[in-house]
């Protein structure tokens, strides 16, 4: 039991909690492009991603029976999202807190979506037999995260060169 619920339901709903965070962190990254805030969806965004990092900790095996490499990104996620919220919520974006925001925010994302390219390899059939293993390895998992990372650096780029506060 991991508070209250069964481990395959608290999973779930960690699965959840993640896919509304990506979902709301696209939506605000196609804002930025356009400079539009969007201050609700990006509090959306920013809260699910730092509860979908915090709930991943409670997942067997716990952080404190053995640091596996999801805890790693867990923890450089949290630390990320704290800059982005302090250069969002305490510095307003005002000067340089524009595009560490827009970093920090954009890299948390980022982040969710290499651990949903991970999960999907091991969890979904199809994908799990066109690369095999924990972790899933082969050139066509390494095709599926190397186009993830080419579209976050472009979007990075391109929300860094335009993305302008109110």
């Amino acid at each position: 039991m991991i508070l209250g619920m069964s481990v395959a339901t608290f999973v779930l709903v960690h699965v959840v909690i993640s896919l509304i965070a990506i979902v709301a962190g696209l939506i605000v990254m196609f804002g930025m492009l356009g400079s539009k805030r969007m201050p609700g969806l990006t509090a959306i965004f920013l809260l699910f991603t730092i509860l979908t990092s915090a709930t991943g900790f409670l997942i067997p095996p716990l952080l404190s029976e053995k640091l596996l490499p999801s805890h790693m990104i867990g923890i450089l996620s949290l630390v990320l999202l704290a800059i982005a919220c302090i250069a969002l919520y305490a510095m307003k974006l005002a000067g340089p807190w524009r595009w560490i925001y827009a970093l920090t925010a954009l890299l948390s994302l980022y982040f969710n979506v290499f651990v949903l390219v991970i999960q999907s390899f091991l969890k979904i059939p199809a994908l799990t037999a066109l690369a095999p293993g924990n972790p899933p390895a082969g050139p066509i998992f390494a095709v599926a995260q190397g186009i993830a990372l080419v579209f976050f650096a472009v979007m990075i780029i391109g929300v860094w060169r335009r993305f302008r506060p109110a």
